[in-house]
């Protein structure tokens, strides 16, 4: 069965709406992981327009599982991840800030992301990066010796015909398999809904999906504990 990881910006984004502690991302952290959730995921954004620095360093002390630290793709986010050595780091593009949806185009910065994922990896950090389902962009992955490739999964939120969506998948399916093949590992996420999680849970080569505002959602009206089990109960039916 797939991993499942929970991001926590949305939570933060509601705390800081009304600029006071709750909701703690700290403690729904602390509820998902005793509810079985296999990761934890933040996102440094450039404007901490959620997710603050002293976020991140408290999760780092607290994160029993596996924190993951997606960041945009720069000098001052890649020293600020080596300052908390979190156990991952999910690369973004620069433009992370203004597009939010947009992949890594790793084809086109080979040289730089080379550096970085060199660096990061020296630190005994695990390097995966954000990137759509397409060929030349797995290639690349490889190529600077990234650890995993997270499928960007954001089209299907915007699919309501379902032969489109069959095609969308069957390409984030190929993806995983090529990716698979040159050693790569596996993650997906970007809008993940219930629907679209247990449409992708039967690619085999997927290890974990990470899931944020869908899990966030589900927990208002039920808990977070029960929130994470059904989402896991999705990927192991």
């Amino acid at each position: 069965m797939a991993r499942l990881s929970l991001c926590l910006n949305q939570v933060a984004k509601i705390r800081n709406m009304k600029k006071g502690r709750n909701p703690d991302p700290l403690s729904i952290a602390f509820t998902a992981e005793m509810a079985g959730i296999d990761g934890i995921i933040v996102q440094l954004r450039e404007d901490r327009s959620d997710v603050t620095d002293r976020d991140v360093g408290l999760l780092k002390e607290v994160v029993q599982t596996h924190l993951n630290l997606a960041i945009p793709t720069n000098d001052d986010m890649i020293k600020k991840a080596l300052s908390w050595l979190p156990d991952m780091v999910t690369l973004l593009p620069s433009s992370a800030a203004k597009e939010p949806d947009r992949s890594l185009d790793a084809a086109n910065t080979l040289s730089y992301l080379e550096e970085a994922v060199t660096t990061l990896r020296a630190n005994g950090i695990v390097v995966t990066m954000l990137v759509d389902p397409e060929p030349q962009q797995i290639r690349a992955a490889a190529r600077v010796q990234a650890d995993y490739i997270q499928i960007n999964t954001s089209s299907l939120a915007a699919i309501d015909d379902l032969g489109a969506m069959s095609d969308v998948i069957e390409q984030i399916r190929s993806a995983a398999i090529a990716a698979n093949k040159i050693g790569l590992g596996v993650s997906a996420g970007r809008s993940l809904s219930m629907q679209s999680l247990r449409e992708l849970a039967d690619i085999q080569y997927i290890e974990e999906f990470n899931v944020g505002w869908a899990i966030c959602s589900r927990a208002m009206l039920v808990g977070v504990e029960k929130a994470v089990i059904d989402f896991k109960k999705v990927l192991s039916s």
